[in-house]
Formats: structure tokens, C-alpha cells, sequence
């Protein structure tokens, strides 16, 4: 596995950093999860946070996990879709300037926007208007595409629409790439428990979640239960257990790695996109799952030190660093 390809939601993020939660409480928003709005509700819940402190970037699950790949030396694309309008040209070049193959369609509709609302405790609530993103169809997806990579990264998100997700990953698995899919958030895991069980029993090969999605996914509030229940299913499982650190399981082999210690905990917007990215480029080099583990961490804990998912490029060459110290395995968690 050397080459990787995502497909996601393209959004961009507005990150707004909010005095409290009172917000999520007026809009009955629960506490660290995505709910998708229409265009009106999006623009209302923006104007009541205006004046907050904010800053806009790239977003979208697999968008975040295929940007830090592609930092990382993965070979990677990206499969989403824009609007016809300048949101859209600035996301498609960015993707080029940071060395993604974009392949990027266009929509009547204008771009999709994630307003990320984060909490004085750095956690995050995702309130999102797919706009044309959601304007991805199963017959908008080229399987030629697909032949030059050797992993499908696919975001939970994703899986609002039934017909698209189920299209590309047995489109997938017909070219003998391997699936990979982020659970992405515990009230999309709820809504559509029993399609994600089905598709992950027929088709996917890497799954990661996070306690609270494990749990929606599996009934079971053990987290190793929920690990073992998951890799049942499937090749290998990553259930992520906050301070605690992640369990992996491939097989028979079960890890337990640690976390890295954050030197601030500003905000966890794209924690797990990043968690992912290092993790399948330590996979992508044939590293042990504790070295992957270890390097997901890694990246996972230099993300959530600053708002948004994007780094100055000293954060970046302390991650180079530490991957070289995983690498001759002087620092493992």
C-alpha cells in the first residue's frame, strides 16, 4: 500500500473560537457533534457567533486526513465536489499547492461550508452545509481513477448518502485497492448503524472510531469489546479512547498506545482526520502498528495545539523529527 485516494466532503471551515457554550444550548447543538443544516440555519448560527475570534481553511474530514498525507510524503488524491464559484477555484489550488491530485467536480451550487464552533475546552461542534459537496453522485465517480491507488480513504461523513459511499468502495474492492473508513461522528454512526455494519462486514479493511462512535457502532461501552466486535469484520481496527490513547487490532495482535502529550489543548477540530494521516503513511511505509500508532498520535497531538488543522513549519519539522526517533522505534508510546 503506497498510494492513497480519499473521498469526502470538500469544505471549507470557518473555526470559531467561542467564550462558552452557550450557542450550542439556543441551538440545541450537542456537544462534539456534526449536524448538517440548511443554507438559512448555517447563516443564522454564524451571525450569533459573529464577533468571536475565527479563521478560515480547508476542511472536510477526508480533505484534512489527505492534506496531512500528502505533507507526510504519501502519494495521495482527493475525490469532492465544489461550486462554480471562487470558494471553490482557492480549494482546488490549494490541494494542487500542497501536492494532492485533485479530482475535483464542479456544482450549480455554491461551495459547502463547515462552521466548526470550539468550546473553551477545545472540543468541537460541527455545524455543516454540504452545498455542492452533497451534489456528489455515484455517476459522478470515474472507477478509472481508482486503478492508480492502493487505498480508498472514505469519511464516515459520507455515508448520508447510501448509494454513493456503497458505489465507490465495491468499485474499490473490484480493483483491489483497500478500503479505509473514519466513523466520523457518533450521531452519524446512530442514524445509520445498520447500513455502516453491513457495509463494513462486505467491504472495508481499516476502521477507525473513536469510544463514543465504537459504541454507536457496536452497542457495547467496553472499548475493548467494541475493538473486538469491529475487528471481527474487518482487517484491522484503531478505537481511539481520548486520554487513554487508541488499541489496535490487526488479527491477533492487540496494542495499546499512548498519547502525546499536548503542550496546549486549543482545539480538537481535525485530532482525528490527523490521527488517520499518520497512522496510514506509517502503515503505507510497512511500520509495526505501534510505530503507526505512535506516529498517528504524534500528528493527532501536535493538531488539537493550534485552532484549525493548519501548522507554521516549525510544527511540522518537530513531527519529521519525532517520526524519525518512531522510525528507529527510540520514541514509542
Amino acid at each position: 500500500m503506497k498510494r492513497v485516494i480519499g473521498i469526502g466532503n470538500a469544505l471549507t471551515d470557518m473555526l470559531v473560537n467561542m467564550p462558552n457554550d452557550e450557542v450550542l444550548t439556543n441551538y440545541q447543538l450537542a456537544k462534539g457533534s456534526m449536524t448538517l443544516v440548511d443554507g438559512a440555519l448555517q447563516t443564522e448560527i454564524s451571525k450569533a457567533v459573529a464577533g468571536y475570534p475565527y479563521s478560515l481553511s480547508l476542511g472536510g474530514s477526508a480533505g484534512n486526513a489527505i492534506r496531512a498525507m500528502a505533507r507526510l510524503g504519501v502519494d495521495v488524491g482527493f475525490i469532492g465536489k465544489v461550486g462554480e464559484d471562487t470558494t471553490g477555484e482557492f480549494y482546488e489550488q490549494a490541494l494542487r499547492n500542497i501536492g494532492v491530485e485533485p479530482f475535483i467536480l464542479r456544482s450549480e451550487h455554491r461551495s459547502g461550508k463547515c462552521v466548526s464552533l470550539v468550546s473553551p475546552d477545545g472540543e468541537r461542534t460541527l455545524v455543516t452545509h454540504l452545498g455542492a459537496a452533497a451534489d456528489l453522485h455515484p455517476e459522478d465517480i470515474d472507477s478509472l481513477i481508482l486503478e492508480s491507488y492502493d487505498c480508498l480513504y472514505v469519511e464516515g461523513y459520507l455515508v448520508q448518502d447510501h448509494s454513493l459511499i456503497h458505489t465507490v468502495v465495491e468499485q474499490a474492492k473490484m480493483r483491489g485497492l483497500k478500503v479505509a473508513i473514519d466513523l466520523a461522528s457518533f450521531n452519524v454512526v446512530e442514524e445509520n448503524r445498520d447500513f455502516l455494519r453491513s457495509l463494513v462486514e462486505r467491504y472495508v479493511d481499516i476502521v477507525f472510531a473513536n469510544e463514543d462512535e465504537a459504541r454507536a457502532f457496536t452497542h457495547k461501552s467496553d472499548p475493548r469489546e467494541a475493538l473486538d466486535e469491529i475487528s471481527s469484520m474487518t482487517e484491522l481496527t484503531v478505537v481511539k479512547i481520548g486520554t487513554k490513547g487508541a488499541l489496535i487490532k490487526r488479527g491477533d495482535e492487540v496494542v495499546h498506545v499512548g498519547i502525546m502529550a499536548a503542550a496546549k489543548r486549543v482545539d480538537t477540530t481535525g485530532a482525528g482526520d490527523f490521527y488517520a494521516a499518520g497512522f496510514l503513511a506509517a502503515l503505507c511505509e510497512g511500520l509495526s502498528l505501534r510505530q503507526c500508532g505512535t506516529i498517528g498520535a504524534i500528528a493527532a497531538g501536535k493538531v488539537i495545539e493550534v485552532v484549525g488543522t493548519t501548522f507554521d513549519e516549525e510544527a511540522w519539522r518537530e513531527i519529521f523529527r519525532l517520526r524519525e526517533e518512531v522510525r528507529t522505534e527510540q520514541y514509542l508510546f
